[in-house]
């Protein structure tokens, strides 16, 4: 508390995401006596990029979010947050498929707080045909990249492990760890794809931390490891996820927060920030409200946060302008059947494909990601014993014809590309049909990134400020990284760590989707 007044000092938190949620929470758990804590979200939902949208009876996740993390810590905070199942669900059960489960958990059939254990399947669609993501060595793999590509993947990737490129751009990042072929196979198109330009003139960084270590040396190495022997990497089989969605988890986080006198304010934009004497002093509201505090926990766009604050050197701000973001629009699509059917020994309801995500490197569409829901929870679909539900995923900007679609012609759109490349009958119906925009929903790592160190630095100087997740870092965090942001922000303001631990989070060069 303010030893002068004994009121209890204001902690702000712009964005109730992932990072803005669990830094409420943290400093609650650890110095909530003498904190008043005000969350600020400027949409109507909590959750940010990992929220659940609801369309009738079914459920879209915003992009796909698997619930798995080597921390530890966040682990435990999932389970407490949401328990993991104690009986099979409803998918596991119609099928008699094993499933593990948790002494005394919850049966997700009668109660909803429940976390699921869902099996990982993760694919490339090329050439009509199904690869392993990341690409596998097998002889399924080899089947369907057919004899001439085989060799000549063989050989580029030969020569890229004898001459390597010095690391100047992502296309330089994947030829390194694939050879020129493989990566023009599976990384060229879908990269540009999501970030709108090609990935010679991209930062190595974004795949320093989304590939990390693997590479095909490291793919081939695993085939010649012995099953239960000591392997460099292995990827995820088996993820948690809410029964409702991933914004489920973030309702019931907010939802204790409230009832722990924790303010949840929705629809509050953050449009100017205050400061003086190195320190923030309050925020503004769009509306003209101003809230005075001790401390901001801030999960806006850098770009805006700069632009608030205002009073920037002219580098900085010109460096935080040029930030640039990629906008995000899925296309939900209601049908009876898809015109693939599953091939692999993993059991799934009428004999769906059994993928959670497809990533669609086909040249001819514009289509990134197809996301297919009844897979991550049979309770995400209205009946999954009678219907799929689809999501189709496209990276655009604000402003572009892709964005500028009515949502009538986007949806007819994404719907023919759907036929086109045999995912969908000609003639299947589409029961019913919905498209989401998102903003922001992908930091990028060119325009002047490479001179982001000057607006961090800036941005650090102000001694009660923390930037926290994906967009507050403008660094493509996952969900545990966000919350880790949030965690060592919290203890940071405590003195229990350092602003320095912030930046730490998903900076290791490993895998973000392994474990040892």
């Amino acid at each position: 508390m303010d030893g002068s007044t004994g009121k209890k000092k204001t902690a702000v938190v712009v964005g109730a995401g992932p990072a803005g949620l669990t830094a409420a929470r943290e400093l609650l758990d650890k110095g909530g006596s003498e904190w008043k804590i005000v969350v600020l979200e400027a949409s109507p939902h909590v959750g940010g990029i990992s929220r659940t949208a609801v369309h009738g009876d079914c459920r879209i996740d915003i992009g796909g979010h698997r619930f798995f993390s080597k921390s530890e810590e966040v682990n435990a905070l999932w389970s407490k947050l949401m328990p993991v199942q104690g009986a099979p669900s409803k998918d596991d059960a119609l099928l008699g498929r094993a499933c593990r489960t948790e002494a005394g958990g919850p049966d997700p059939e009668t109660s909803d707080r429940v976390m699921l254990r869902r099996h990982r399947v993760s694919r490339i669609y090329y050439l009509r045909h199904f690869f392993d993501y990341p690409i596998s060595i097998k002889p399924a793999t080899f089947l369907a990249m057919g004899l001439v590509r085989t060799w000549k993947a063989g050989w580029s990737y030969l020569c890229s492990a004898f001459r390597k490129r010095p690391e100047k751009s992502l296309e330089d990042f994947y030829v390194n760890r694939f050879g020129k072929v493989l990566y023009s196979m599976f990384f060229e198109d879908y990269t540009e794809k999501l970030w709108g330009i090609h990935p010679s003139n991209i930062s190595p960084e974004w795949g320093a931390q989304r590939v990390k270590g693997l590479s095909l040396w490291k793919a081939l190495l695993n085939v010649f490891v012995p099953k239960g022997g000591k392997r460099e990497t292995s990827l995820i089989e088996e993820f948690l996820y809410p029964k409702k969605g991933p914004g489920q988890l973030w309702e019931a986080l907010a939802d204790d927060l409230r009832r722990q006198n924790v303010e949840m304010r929705m629809n509050a934009e953050v449009v100017g920030v205050s400061a003086e004497g190195g320190r923030v002093t309050a925020v503004t509201l769009d509306g003209g409200e101003k809230i005075p505090c001790d401390a901001l926990f801030s999960s806006m766009p850098v770009k805006d946060l700069v632009a608030a604050m205002g009073g920037a050197p002219a580098d900085v701000a010109r460096v935080a302008e040029g930030l640039p973001y990629r906008d995000f629009i899925t296309v939900g699509l209601l049908v009876d059947r898809l015109a693939l059917g599953n091939t692999t020994a993993f059991k799934t309801v009428n004999d769906i494909i059994p993928d959670t995500w497809i990533y669609v490197q086909e040249r001819d569409v514009r289509m990134g990601r197809i996301q297919v829901f009844n897979n991550w929870s049979p309770y995400m679909v209205d009946d999954v014993t009678k219907h799929v539900w689809i999501g189709l995923e496209y990276f655009c900007a604000e402003g572009d014809r892709l964005w500028t679609m009515s949502d009538e012609d986007f949806i007819a759109m994404a719907t023919a590309e759907l036929r086109h490349v045999g995912v969908l009958g000609e003639h299947e119906p589409v029961r019913d049909a919905v498209r989401i925009r998102v903003k922001k929903a992908y930091p990028a790592y060119f325009g002047t990134y490479a001179e982001f160190g000057k607006v961090r630095a800036w941005l650090d100087g102000f001694a009660n400020l923390y930037c926290i997740g994906r967009n507050g870092q403008h660094r493509y965090n996952n969900m545990d990284h966000s919350m880790l942001c949030g965690m060592e922000a919290a203890r940071a303001l405590l003195g229990l760590s350092d602003k320095a631990a912030l930046w730490d989070v998903n900076t290791e060069k490993e895998y973000h989707e392994t474990k040892r």
